[in-house]
Order: C-alpha cells, then structure tokens, then sequence
C-alpha cells in the first residue's frame, strides 16, 4: 500500500514546526511576542509566563531529540518500542493541545495554532505507525 507521506518527510516536517514553536516561545521570554497569545490567553503575570515558557521550551526540545531520534538524524539508536512509545505520547499531547487550542480566549491561538497542532499531531501519527516504529 502507498503512503501518502513518507516517515522521512514526516519527520523533516515536525523538526521543522517544533524548531518554529521553539522559536516562537523563545521570543516570547525575551518579550519580543506578547504572552497573552499563549496558555489560552490565562497568564497574568511575567513570572507566570517564564515559568510555563521555559516549560514549554524544554519539551519542546525533548520531543525535537525524539524526532530526531526516530527519524535517524541522530546517532544514538534507543529500542524501537521506546520510540514508538513516545510517539504515541507526542500524538495525545497534541491532540490535547489542539482541544486546548480551540478553547483559548486568544483568537491567534484558536485560528493559527490548532491546525498547527492537528498538522502535528497528524504527522505524529505518521510516526508512531510507520514501519520503523517498533
């Protein structure tokens, strides 16, 4: 059966949107963004703020070294059914945050990044099922 996206591309693509979401947080803790675009438009204050941005900066760099890891871009070579393992999990969080997404108060969040994460996701997916998977 054809794939309609291969395990290659579909990890090129989510190396390249988690590099854009950690340099959108960055931006953010340094002030170059506003931070009531992210957390549902919830955070009330600059620490509030730095803590969860720094939060999401360090996932979001976890799950880069697992794509990376699962792609084959890096050396270290883990057990198959560990990284498929951790696809799964990169699948429910963003689906997760796409529910979470649709139900910020912030109109960016909502317009530009719940088909951010449902891309995500959706290549996540490719991922987790494709043949080298575990």
């Amino acid at each position: 059966m054809k794939k309609l996206i291969s395990e290659r591309f579909a990890a090129l693509a989510l190396l390249g949107l988690l590099g854009a979401l950690f340099i959108f947080h960055l931006l953010i803790v340094v002030h170059l963004l506003p931070f009531d675009i992210v957390w549902g438009g919830k955070l009330r204050s600059v620490e509030d703020m730095r803590q969860l941005e720094i939060a999401s900066l360090m996932m979001t760099a976890v799950l880069m070294a697992a794509v990376g890891l699962r792609g084959g871009f890096l050396p270290y070579k883990p057990k198959p059914v560990i990284l498929k393992v951790v696809m799964w999990m990169m699948v429910v969080l963003f689906v997760l945050n796409t529910l979470g997404n649709l139900l910020s108060e912030n109109m960016v969040e909502r317009l530009v990044f719940t088909p951010l994460t449902v891309l995500m996701a959706l290549l996540s997916l490719r991922l987790a099922l494709g043949e080298n998977a575990g």
